[in-house]
């Protein structure tokens, strides 16, 4: 029987991309929704109890940063490590864009003596850089196109 390459494998199935849409709940209040079942309430700031879209890209953004950090902190330090990242920038309305985001690792490496925490603190910043996409898009910058679909 012949041996098979990676070039000749048949190819795995094609995994569905998750939808992801907003639904109109009330005056400036949707609610976003994925096809595997989440929920996150958005609507303006002043709002109660809700997100506002800025405040979703930084929690994306801090969020992508914990998950791309998780691997190489959960290898040094074990899975129950605790850490907060917080995010913050302040809108420039007048151009509607958040020109900086600022995060901050929260993290208690005091049981790593000084050269052990400046390794993990380099391997994280490449996990980082490496795979976290939103960090990566927000710095490359992406194309939006916007299309409607009406009821004429």
């Amino acid at each position: 029987m012949a041996e098979q390459t990676a070039a000749s494998a048949p190819a795995a199935p094609a995994k569905a991309a998750t939808e992801l849409w907003v639904e109109r709940t009330g005056t400036r209040r949707y609610t976003g929704r994925s096809s595997r079942g989440a929920e996150v309430l958005i609507g303006s700031e002043g709002v109660e109890g809700v997100f506002s879209p800025g405040e979703l890209l930084k929690i994306a953004l801090a969020a992508c940063t914990g998950l791309s950090s998780d691997f190489p902190l959960s290898n040094r330090l074990g899975e129950n490590y605790d850490v907060t990242i917080r995010v913050s920038g302040a809108a420039d309305r007048e151009n509607e864009v958040y020109p900086e985001l600022d995060e901050v690792v929260e993290l208690d490496l005091s049981e790593l003596d000084e050269a052990g925490r400046e390794r993990l603190m380099v391997t994280v910043q490449r996990a980082i850089d490496k795979v976290c996409t939103v960090g990566r898009t927000l710095k490359a910058g992406t194309k939006v196109n916007l299309s409607f679909r009406v009821d004429a």
